[in-house]
């Protein structure tokens, strides 16, 4: 199945998902197989679940719309970027998300475009403390945890933060265990 193929299955399957937690759906996303343990599928799931969450909190957009463009941001971003690029594809997945929430573009003077720039710094800054290999499930889950954060204080919705432990550190060849803040 190819990258597209699989995004697809992400934005139609994501619209069943229910509640005000990113984290759930994420989860709830990942058992499926077309979700890769690692892998630039996650570029477009992340920023996904963040919308639907902020959707369903009663954040004022089209979902359609906006899931339509996180899978067209989400497909230019390449797998490996951060270990390639120095940037997290989950932490720019939600940043996308919070661009399309804002409508935020590169010539934006309303703050959005430095707020969102801030969002990513922090989230980075975390990841960056943790160090890699890279791990899509732990990003993603720090990412998350950033971008609630910046949505609870933002945008007068209310989103739920559901850390847990990690169920794929047996599958993941890399996992770096006890480094790891969602280690089991």
């Amino acid at each position: 199945m190819t990258l597209e193929e699989r995004s697809n299955l992400i934005i139609n399957d994501i619209k069943s998902q229910t509640g005000t937690d990113p984290c759930v759906m994420f989860r709830n996303m990942v058992k499926n197989e077309y979700i890769n343990m690692h892998g630039p599928e996650h570029h477009i799931l992340d920023g996904a679940c963040l919308l639907m969450a902020f959707y369903n909190a009663g954040g004022k957009i089209d979902i359609d719309a906006a899931l339509s463009k996180i899978l067209f941001e989400g497909l230019r971003m390449p797998g490996a970027m951060c270990g390639l690029w120095g940037i997290c594809g989950a932490i720019t997945s939600m940043g996308a998300a919070l661009a399309i929430i804002d409508k935020t573009g590169p010539l934006s003077t309303d703050g959005t475009w430095g707020n969102h720039m801030q969002f990513t710094a922090a989230a980075v800054g975390e990841l960056g403390k943790i160090n890699g290999p890279r791990c899509c499930k732990r990003d993603a889950m720090v990412a998350f945890k950033n971008a609630i954060e910046y949505v609870n204080k933002n945008y007068g919705v209310e989103l739920t933060y559901s850390s847990s432990k990690c169920d794929f550190s047996s599958i993941n060849q890399q996992c770096i265990k006890e480094r790891c803040p969602f280690f089991i």
